[in-house]
């Protein structure tokens, strides 16, 4: 690679590494890291059988959701309704939110419940819309919107249709 490509190829992917270490700066300023982190590419491998729960508000979970995930309120979270949908401890459950902040908290809560196969999904829908997997809509239809949460943590999505309402 003569000196030019490579310079070339630096300016190309330094914004990416600064995007990725500015999540990872936003995480650790939130979580604890207690609860393993999944990728978005993990997750999408079909030998991942696992049971997903959205901890988003209804509204957000409504707009759009990974396939499949069963809605759970963060606001009010019930452990008696997580172990009434799985009753296996053992069973691989991977939780996200916009980010993975709240879902950590409810991944936590899981994990002192004795679920022994509990992960946060690493940047939350977010980071699975910005790594270009398809979300549903409520109708479970294919879409480009996602809830934004808000204005202040909207910069994290890159692809996609942000949503606010």
């Amino acid at each position: 690679m003569n000196p030019k490509q490579l310079l070339l190829l630096c300016l190309l992917l330094t914004p990416l590494l600064y995007a990725q270490n500015d999540l990872n700066a936003l995480l650790k300023q939130y979580n604890d890291e207690s609860v393993p982190y999944i990728s978005a590419q993990e997750l999408a491998m079909p030998k991942t059988k696992a049971v997903i729960l959205d901890v988003r508000a209804q509204k957000e979970y409504d707009t759009s959701h990974i396939k499949n995930a069963i809605f759970i309120d963060y606001e009010y979270f019930n452990i008696n309704q997580v172990r009434h949908l799985i009753p296996n401890k053992n069973q691989m459950i991977v939780v996200y939110c916009s980010l993975g902040i709240r879902s950590e908290t409810i991944a936590k809560q899981l994990q002192a419940d004795q679920y022994t196969n509990v992960h946060n999904l690493y940047g939350g829908i977010f980071e699975w819309k910005n790594k270009g997997f398809q979300v549903y809509d409520a109708h479970n239809k294919p879409t480009e919107n996602v809830h934004v949460f808000s204005k202040e943590w909207s910069r994290w999505l890159t692809k996609g249709q942000k949503v606010y309402e």
